[in-house]
């Protein structure tokens, strides 16, 4: 692999102008089939096989107008002042409007929901006293007609007068009977209102309404077209507020923002004190917003074909930009301490591209191999992250090692600043760094391992109080739609009005209405007796009368406990004792649903990265103990990372600071997605800076100086490549987007956590208190393991002026991280 990107190099180098017009016509094309054929990104997840799915299908199935999707809007007076005439009949011509839409089914008018909901309460008022008037009058007949046979039968004319009398205290008692069983039907109507009584679409002041649209297409298969022409047609209400829900609302995703670019002015900087010059610096900037644009806008373009969620092509874009300037760094970086040594420049863009383009290479590959890793979750929205992000991950290692040596060719000398330029060829064979490598004391050692570890550890902590789940309308920006749209609910109505539930109950079969009623409300009081229901209705009942839905308000929000609680307690009733437990469904499910499978197959990804860790290592360092402690690392400072989110993001710590205004449970993925990238960038620093060490324990470097020299040979490229990662990354923890706020902060954190604490600090100090144990391996395992020449000595060797082709130098002239 190193002599064909050598060789790969030079071509570049040689045809530089070629190597850039095919890239742009690789950035034209992809921008093409972007305008050509991207598709809608889907706003919300949903998983296929999850109970959610399967009792959502089946009320499309038996229910019509049931299986559709929702969207919720909020419309409030600007004088909190009830509605109007006016206000309702306007909005009143809105509903119509919106109806009239394609794809609505239906539009609920709020202000004759209630009326309908008054009317129920006058006719069984109403129901009630007429009963009671007649229970009165029937009564008072019994009472004159028993009278009349006592009398009859103290006179002994009772044979005359029963005829007469007995049928008519028979059909009284009928007539009472009647009136008992339509007291008992009052009776269970009522108790159907009063445990509805808290499911309201009109606020008690009457300054607040709620409209609910279903659609007649699944929430994910609406179409924008659909959900704007709802929308438009309740904007500008004269004297009315209008908010839209999370469920309709459109907020396209902000894939680049000031919070980017403030990232990537960041890496500029570090990038110009790196390298020295703004050619330098410019040129992996450019690199890599030209692998970003060809990643993304490809990946966008199969948008219409696969379903692709919002956030996908911002984590692509994250990503790729911080790889890809990382990788040309190192290649430049490699370059460039080359030329001040002397090297021709096209001699030395080759040897760069073989030796330390090698190494992004193999870097690359691990970052990709975790990144597809994804899709053994199961999960098909995770499993495209994964691969969008493979995809800008391969186009960021090709533009390194393709367009790095041609646009390197084309700058030549003036990568090197004018004092370097001048002083070419007597630069020292390391890093720049000539401070002798004396091994740390044993007690430093001691103390770095204690305190690192101590330190990681407690950062863990909060991690153990991790909760997952998708993020709703609390968690949007203040000033969004969709939290004004939050917030009012959750005032007027109730918390829980926010994510109500929807519940499917088997009914026994009932041969009339009132049998099916009575079942209804055996199930409906077997629900309320839940503590974290607030009220509870039946909104159907199947033909059959063997199936009843119902909806059901929590007491508290979508994503609180006491909720997540409720559904898995609801999915485990029987009111009816017959083994058919009830089925529940709603947003405030589905997001559970996804949470919990999410949170199922971290365990099952997280042991197969770690796995995979040990093996890659193993094979590059060829050490037993190398593999396990730069492992065992990566876990720690996952660990770490984690509990950083939690910290934030579902405590609320420093929340002012990363503009975390309504703390909550973590993003369900982001777990997930830290383990895959977290691992792949930990590998690369593990590399650049291992190999070093490697490399000078096999040319007989004594081990703990083998561990210092390849710290002081790889610790300026390393700590450059990390600031810039957690430049780029930093930079989308404040997105406008929710759902890539907290995912920025924990790749950045993440990262400073791996590169300074495990990777700089913590790994050196391991490996030096195990000395020449670090790097033992069994004879046995090392014959039959493959040699894996990650650094490209070997090409060094043959293509660095002052060796003979096939003899060894006394001491490589540095690894590809460090120089």
């Amino acid at each position: 692999m190193a002599e064909l990107l050598h060789r790969l190099g030079r071509g570049a180098a040689r045809r530089a102008r070629t190597v850039i017009i095919l890239w742009l016509a690789a950035l034209m094309a992809a921008a093409g089939a972007y305008a050509l054929f991207a598709g809608e990104l889907e706003e919300t997840f949903s998983l296929p096989g999850t109970p959610t799915t399967e009792v959502s299908d089946r009320l499309a199935d038996e229910f019509s107008g049931l299986g559709g999707g929702t969207g919720t809007i909020v419309l409030r007076t600007q004088d909190g002042e009830p509605f109007t005439d006016g206000q309702r009949s306007d909005i009143l011509d809105r509903i119509d409007e919106a109806a009239a839409v394609d794809g609505v089914d239906s539009v609920n008018d709020p202000f004759a929901i209630e009326a309908q909901r008054d009317a129920q309460r006058e006719e069984i008022d109403a129901g009630r006293a007429e009963i009671t008037g007649g229970r009165e009058e029937i009564e008072a007949g019994l009472d004159g007609l028993a009278a009349a046979r006592a009398q009859a039968e103290e006179a002994g004319t009772l044979d005359l007068v029963a005829p007469e009398v007995d049928p008519q205290i028979e059909e009284l008692e009928g007539r009472l009977a009647e009136l008992d069983a339509g007291e008992e039907s009052l009776d269970q109507g009522d108790r159907l209102l009063e445990l509805s009584d808290a499911i309201r679409v009109v606020s008690e002041d009457g300054a607040t309404a709620l409209v609910t649209v279903a659609f007649t297409e699944e929430q994910n298969e609406i179409t924008p077209e659909t959900k704007g022409a709802v929308t438009a047609a309740f904007e500008e209400i004269p004297g009315i507020d209008s908010d839209f829900g999370t469920d309709i609302a459109m907020t396209p995703p902000e894939i680049f923002g000031v919070g980017e670019a403030v990232g990537l002015a960041v890496a500029a900087v570090v990038l110009v004190v790196m390298l020295g010059t703004l050619i330098g610096a410019g040129l992996p900037l450019v690199q890599a917003l030209v692998g970003v644009l060809v990643a993304v806008l490809g990946a966008l373009a199969l948008s219409d074909l696969v379903a692709m969620s919002s956030v996908t092509p911002i984590l692509g874009t994250m990503l790729g930009l911080a790889v890809g300037i990382d990788y040309a760094l190192f290649i430049i970086h490699r370059h460039r301490r080359q030329l001040r040594q002397g090297l021709d420049v096209r001699e030395s863009i080759a040897l760069a591209n073989g030796t330390a383009g090698n190494a992004v290479v193999f870097a690359g590959a691990t970052v990709l191999v975790a990144l597809l890793g994804l899709n053994l979750t199961g999960i098909d929205f995770l499993g495209m992250m994964g691969n969008v992000g493979a995809i800008a991950v391969t186009v960021a290692v090709l533009v390194a090692v393709t367009l790095t040596p041609a646009l390197l060719a084309l700058v030549g000398e003036r990568i090197l600043s004018r004092r370097e330029r001048a002083e070419r060829g007597t630069a020292p064979a390391g890093d720049g760094d000539d401070a002798p490598a004396r091994p740390m004391s044993t007690l430093g050692a001691v103390v770095r391992v204690v305190l690192v570890t101590a330190a990681l550890l407690v950062v863990a902590v909060p991690a153990l109080d991790l909760r997952l789940g998708l993020p709703d309308g609390s968690t949007e920006a203040h000033d969004s739609t969709q939290y004004r749209a939050y917030a009012a609910v959750d005032q007027a109505f109730g918390a829980g009005a926010n994510g109500p539930l929807v519940v499917v109950a088997d009914l026994p079969g009932s041969e009339t209405d009132e049998e099916a009623v009575a079942r209804q409300l055996d199930v409906a009081e077997a629900i309320a007796e839940r503590d974290a229901v607030e009220a509870v209705a039946p909104v159907a009942l199947s033909d059959d009368r063997t199936v009843g839905v119902f909806q059901v308000v929590p007491v508290e929000g979508p994503s609180s406990e006491s909720t997540e609680a409720l559904v898995h307690e609801l999915r485990g009733l029987d009111p009816f004792d017959d083994g058919a437990e009830l089925g529940v469904a709603g947003t405030a499910s589905g997001n559970i649903d996804v949470s919990d499978k999410l949170s199922d197959a971290l365990p099952g990804y997280l042991a197969v990265v770690v796995g995979f860790s040990l093996v890659i290592l193993l094979v590059v360092f060829r050490s037993l103990l190398v593999p396990v402690v730069a492992t065992l690392g990566f876990v720690l400072s996952f660990a770490a990372a984690l509990g950083g989110v939690v910290a934030i993001y579902q405590w609320g710590w420093l929340g002012a600071v990363f503009g975390v205004e309504s703390p909550g449970p973590v993003l369900s993925f982001l777990p997930t997605i830290m383990v895959g990238i977290l691992f792949g960038l930990a590998m690369d620093y593990m590399l650049f800076l291992g190999s070093g060490m490697r490399e000078a324990y096999v040319h007989g470097a004594p081990a703990r100086v083998a561990v210092q020299r390849g710290l002081i040979a790889g610790r300026a490229v390393v700590t450059a490549a990390a600031v810039i990662m957690i430049s780029v990354f930093a930079g989308f923890m404040f997105s406008h987007t929710a759902m890539i706020r907290p995912v920025g902060f924990a790749l950045a954190f993440g990262v400073l956590v791996d590169a300074f604490a495990v990777r700089l600090t913590l790994i050196p100090a391991l490996l030096h208190l195990a000395g020449d144990k670090a790097w033992w391996l069994p004879r046995w395992l090392d014959r039959i393991l493959p040699d894996v020449d990650v650094e490209g000595a070997r090409l060094e060797r043959v293509h660095t002026p002052g060796s003979e082709r096939g003899e060894e130098a006394p001491e490589p002239v540095g690894t590809a991280a460090g120089g």
